[in-house]
């Protein structure tokens, strides 16, 4: 039987043809939801954009469907636990819109220089004043870029050609890398302190969320025009607001926000904010990318070919079945690496030790390396972009095996040279139970652990002493925070000790710095290990 193709949403034609030769294709209005649900029950496959909804009720409709395809960036619309419980793969098109992305980015600051919007909205209500709307040159400006991320970097060579001095923050890029683009890389409170214009680039995070508030906005330099076309929430809008009413920030180009739909901010008080209601990937180009990717996607799954774009890979693919449960372990002791380390490293290694060798894990390379990336660029990590995230920062990713094995049937190792020299590793394994395979963390930068790795994990390196556990505990318990495990490992009483602890919510950065000074910890970090489709 030829497998069905049902297409919810529109789809460009280029993308249909991608499918039409090999599959039954099907159309359906997915808003109707109806016939939806009666289409889904002989689809093997679904594509949809945002405005239907797959949630469980629509999974359970369709008993041959074996892939749920969302042609955009975003899985909103898609319930993804539902369909990992059912065994159903989730592709979406993480890279369509970076272009249009970045594109947006610099349409916004251009139009925040000359005061295009403000000045268009007078003109077509009767009014020529041109005085009013006089502008500043780009050229032989200095322009902050925060996060060097692709769209990030796609920002920095478009404004680049204004012939502008670019400088950059981002402390997991390489500096010889950034040096590679022609930016500077510079602290965050240098560049605020520096630029005429900035624009961010960063993924939504505990540590990114309010990186730009009240404070920060005191450092700026005066008339410096902000742009976020990033994701909301990275700025302060109410302390925006408040600098640009003051006279300290000369503008702002807004897309995103703190909670979506916005139609009521602050900021849309004045004249020369230029706000756009999350245009970024809003582009004829972006849309038929997405379409593209995701069509792919769909061929090579109901082909029982590895996916490279799937959110839950270990729903389908060619993967075999005992490594299967090594990826999670794989993609978290990245995240981890990252946040021991606090930046990118030079060189990773992925070790990878016992019987599992046997198999082909090369796919563990890639797991580990989306963990490295997901919490530090502003777009979604994927198999299939997370190499050319290493590339662009300059990061080689190597994998060794061996079949040799102490303590453990299987173990990976995540280690790395960090640019000062150190070197960070932490190790794992998995647990096999009558009911999952279950993740712990066994070493963390020279530390032995047995810890679950799960949750929201903090860590805090220290001088080991009475009161340092009971310190911290009170510290999270004031503000809220509860602590679902806890472990300590030390090298000698009294001397170097790493507290971990795994908290049922995410903490923000502030309040991790707050704990760690109380303790006098020489490092603090968090890593988020929920599954992303929690």
């Amino acid at each position: 039987m030829t497998p069905v193709v049902l297409i919810a949403e529109e789809l460009a034609p280029a993308a249909i043809d991608v499918l039409a030769h090999d599959f039954d294709v099907r159309h359906v209005d997915g808003t109707d939801r109806p016939a939806l649900l009666s289409a889904l029950s002989e689809a093997d496959a679904v594509i949809v954009r945002s405005a239907t909804q797959v949630d469980a009720e629509a999974i359970a409709a369709a008993p041959r469907l074996k892939v749920i395809a969302r042609a955009g960036v975003g899985l909103d619309n898609v319930e993804v636990p539902a369909a990992t419980a059912r065994g159903v793969m989730v592709v979406n098109a993480p890279t369509s819109n970076i272009v249009s992305a970045a594109e947006q980015a610099l349409a916004l600051l251009l139009a925040v220089a000359r005061n295009t919007a403000s000045a268009s909205a007078a003109l077509k209500a009767g009014e020529w004043k041109r005085s009013r709307y006089t502008g500043v040159e780009i050229q032989g400006k200095t322009v902050g870029v925060v996060g060097l991320g692709r769209i990030g970097v796609l920002f920095a060579q478009r404004i680049a050609a204004f012939g502008t001095r670019l400088i950059a923050y981002d402390p997991y890029v390489q500096p010889a890398r950034a040096a590679q683009l022609g930016v500077r890389l510079v602290g965050l409170e240098e560049l605020l302190r520096e630029s005429d214009f900035i624009s961010i680039h960063l993924p939504k995070t505990p540590e990114t969320v309010g990186l730009i508030g009240e404070k920060e906005l005191t450092l700026v330099k005066p008339g410096v025009r902000i742009v976020n076309a990033a994701r909301g929430g990275l700025i302060d809008e109410q302390a925006l607001a408040d600098a640009i009413a003051e006279g300290r920030v000369g503008g702002a180009g807004i897309d995103v926000y703190s909670k979506e739909p916005c139609t009521a901010s602050p900021l849309f008080a004045f004249d020369n904010v230029v706000a756009t209601p999350h245009l970024g990937a809003s582009t004829a180009e972006a849309q038929d990318k997405a379409g593209l990717a995701v069509a792919r996607s769909v061929k090579l799954a109901l082909q029982g070919e590895f996916v490279p774009d799937a959110v839950n890979v270990q729903a389908g693919g060619v993967v075999a079945e005992d490594v299967r449960p090594l990826l999670p372990l794989a993609e978290k002791l990245g995240k981890v690496f990252t946040a021991v380390a606090g930046g990118v490293a030079a060189s990773v290694t992925i070790e990878v030790r016992g019987e599992i060798v046997a198999n082909d894990v090369s796919v563990l390379k890639l797991a580990a390396t989306k963990g490295l990336f997901t919490s530090v660029v502003e777009e979604q990590v994927s198999y299939v972009n997370a190499p050319l995230l290493a590339a662009d920062r300059g990061v080689t990713v190597a994998l060794t095996t061996h079949a040799e094995t102490v303590d453990h049937p299987n173990l990976v190792t995540v280690r790395g040279a960090l640019p000062d020299g150190r070197t960070v590793s932490v190790s794992g394994t998995t647990v096999h139970t009558s009911t999952r395979d279950v993740i712990k963390l066994t070493e963390v930068d020279g530390f032995d652990l047995e810890l679950g790795a799960d949750g929201i994990l903090l860590f805090f390196r220290y001088a080991d002493r009475p009161g340092v556990v009971g310190t911290v505990g009170s510290i999270l318990g004031e503000q809220g925070v509860n602590i679902a495990a806890m472990q300590v490992a030390r090298r000698s009483a009294g001397g170097e000790a790493l507290m971990t602890l795994t908290v049922d919510s995410a903490i923000a950065a502030d309040l991790l710095n707050s704990a760690a000074e109380s303790i006098g910890a020489v490092a603090a970090s968090a890593a988020d290990l929920r599954d992303e489709e929690a």
